[in-house]
């Protein structure tokens, strides 16, 4: 679905992202997981096409992306949840909601909506609050919502657990995990790298801008050099 090739990107005279390949099948999730400042979310922003990239391949479906502005990829089933959730604070869930189907003009984002709210059923008790009113963790889901929402064949998931307690990190990972069985192909970036790759089918790990490893989820978080390095496990 996804192959990214010898991808680059920077802010200035700062190169972020120094070549890196990936690909991702359909019906996976992958994980891509590293220390802060690794690239991870300039990966996605690349992707999505809000970051300009200075040289390399995106191909999403055979189609060569690279060039096309963020509607066209949206138009083409590739929706971005961004870190920091950036719900809009002063509109209801139910508007937020509506927005994420902005492009669409099909006769079933009603259906997508209460199909949101049954995974979510906080956003649906909540769907004529205001969105800045919410709990960290109802942002969350209301970010994810809002993409889902575009009807996506790929969803770019940035740090969904960021700043969430225990409990409610369990539960965006079931509801990514749900994703999957629902046929929508999930690339992850997550500062737990733990939870992360215990879910996913496979995982990259990004160092300074480029790939330093890759594998099945199972086999990374085995790995003893990734645990000591990134998990936090000697």
């Amino acid at each position: 679905m996804l192959e990214v090739r010898n991808l680059r990107s920077a802010y200035g005279r700062i190169e972020v992202l120094k070549g890196i390949d990936l690909d991702v099948q359909t019906g996976e999730i992958v994980a891509l997981v590293g220390s802060n400042g690794a690239g991870k979310t300039t990966l996605l922003r690349a992707l999505s096409g809000v970051q300009p990239i200075t040289g390399g391949e995106i191909r999403f479906n055979g189609q060569r992306i690279d060039r096309l502005p963020p509607h066209k990829r949206v138009e083409m089933g590739m929706t971005q949840s961004p870190e920091g959730r950036q719900v809009f604070g002063s509109l209801t869930v139910e508007d937020n909601l509506q927005l994420g189907a902005y492009r669409r003009r099909d006769k079933g984002i009603d259906q997508d909506r209460d199909r949101i709210f049954s995974m979510f059923p906080v956003l649906a008790e909540k769907r004529h609050l205001l969105a800045g009113g919410l709990s960290g963790g109802q942002q969350q889901m209301l970010a994810i919502g809002r993409a889902l929402m575009g009807r996506p064949k790929l969803l770019l998931l940035d740090e969904p657990s960021l700043g969430l307690s225990p409990l409610l990190v369990d539960q965006i990972l079931d509801a990514i995990v749900s994703l999957k069985k629902d046929g929508i192909t999930v690339l992850l970036v997550e500062q737990n790298a733990s939870a992360a790759l215990a879910i996913a089918d496979r995982g990259y790990v990004l160092e300074t801008g480029k790939v330093a490893h890759s594998g099945s989820g199972s086999v990374l978080l085995a790995d003893p050099q990734i645990k000591a390095a990134y998990l936090g496990i000697a």
